[in-house]
């Protein structure tokens, strides 16, 4: 992982998910990306504490990472390679590159720009691992670092503008997996990770090598001693890009959503005139939430209601030319001429959405920035349930951010009051 090296410099010539207020992390073999499953097989006390309005995006394509984020420009030029989404270190105290572009207006204009965004946090390593320059975990007060590393990065994420839902990735680089202390120093750091992190309504993940953290996190993936992390991003560098045949780790294991793979170590990429040193990743996993702006356009106050139709109750208004900061909005039951709804955070999030719901067709997501409100989120259902469609609010709203609507890939939980929007097609 680029943490782990030199500073690197660069060169100049998704699908979300709403979740609930309170809800147990079940932790069976069939676990779903929110750690959600049949009667606890890992670590029953992991509860989830997801607050109002929670929501997580999922990224399923190709990403890269690299040390320091690059400056827009640098993004707006790499509109020609083959990603959309992008690993960020966001802290730790193993963190070596300075972070110049990273800040929220640097998140909110790249998630505008249709990025997705993997929060990296680099906080302490196994005492038999990492540099010998890194920090290490000491192995009697192992959760409560973890815990720690999960309040930081919490912090952080909020400071960049990653709302609750958003997924963070513990950063464990090489360590030896052999070693039966040391081993048991990492697990119960990343369960004290990944216990915290729910607390605080984020996601957890991990990235670690497949045959040192993986490989230690697969061994334990039913163990009552354990929490068991969201997602887990492995590197190994075979130049293949595959998500499931991973050595150690059974394709059943984080199954649902939950993987990525960093598939090639540093080297250069130029883009639009733009050269960076990159890793390269292949993601089917949750990443940043991030809301977008929208102004409303109506010529009289839009009526937010608290269920996906016109008979719910209004739950609030929003006044013509104010802005919302939006996080979701999908296709609904038509209200005169337009049927597109939106959701924005602020709301009380009722039941979780886990990653097995995929979108709707023709969903179309928002843009970013503005003041929150009150409402809730729409329900996502499994493969086998049937899915909520939204609906609300007046009819002649529009509301785009400045460039338009952004790619499909949100999912909505539970029932929430929603503004009517119109935007051009994509």
């Amino acid at each position: 992982m680029f943490g782990s090296r030199t500073l690197r410099q660069y060169h100049s010539p998704s699908r979300r998910w709403r979740f609930s207020r309170l809800l147990a992390v079940a932790v069976a073999a069939a676990a779903l990306l929110l750690g959600l499953a049949a009667p606890a097989l890992a670590e029953p006390a992991t509860t989830v504490n997801y607050t109002a309005g929670a929501s997580a995006t999922r990224y399923s394509g190709l990403a890269f990472d690299t040390c320091t984020a690059p400056p827009l420009t640098a993004i707006r030029a790499w509109a020609a390679s083959p990603y959309r989404a992008l690993g960020v270190y966001i802290g730790g105290v193993n963190r070596t590159c300075k972070q110049p572009e990273l800040t929220a207006t640097w998140v909110t204009a790249v998630s505008g720009l249709k990025w997705r965004l993997l929060p990296i946090y680099k906080g302490l390593q196994a005492p038999c691992g990492g540099k010998v320059t890194d920090q290490k975990i000491t192995p009697s007060v192992a959760v409560s670092q973890g815990r720690a590393a999960a309040g930081d990065a919490v912090a952080k994420a909020k400071a960049l503008g990653m709302t609750g839902g958003s997924a963070l990735y513990n950063d464990m680089e090489p360590y030896t997996a052999t070693d039966a202390s040391c081993r048991a120093t990492v697990l119960q750091y990343l369960s004290g990770w990944t216990k915290e992190t729910h607390r605080l309504g984020y996601v957890a993940g991990v990235y670690a090598q497949l045959s040192s953290g993986a490989r230690n996190l697969a061994e334990s993936y039913t163990s009552t001693s354990y929490a068991r992390p969201d997602a887990l991003w492995i590197a190994r560098y075979d130049g293949v890009p595959a998500l499931s045949g991973w050595a150690g780790v059974p394709d059943s294991n984080w199954a649902v959503h939950q993987r990525a793979k960093q598939y090639r170590n540093s080297h250069n990429e130029t883009y639009g005139g733009v050269t960076i040193n990159i890793d390269n990743d292949r993601v089917d996993a949750p990443v940043a939430t991030v809301g977008y702006s929208y102004r409303v356009t109506s010529g009289t106050p839009l009526n937010a209601r608290s269920g996906p139709s016109a008979s719910y109750p209004v739950v609030g208004t929003r006044q013509p030319g104010s802005t919302l900061r939006v996080l979701c909005q999908a296709p609904g039951s038509a209200v005169s001429t337009t049927s597109r709804v939106v959701r924005w955070p602020g709301s009380p999030a009722r039941r979780p959405a886990p990653p097995w719901a995929a979108p709707a067709s023709g969903t179309s997501s928002p843009t970013a920035a503005g003041s929150p409100t009150t409402t809730s989120p729409r329900r996502a259902t499994p493969p086998t349930a049937s899915r909520h469609r939204a609906a609300s609010s007046r009819s002649a709203a529009r509301a785009c951010g400045p460039a338009g609507p952004v790619r499909p890939d949100c999912l909505g939980a539970g029932r929430g009051g929603r503004i009517k929007v119109r935007c051009p097609p994509m």
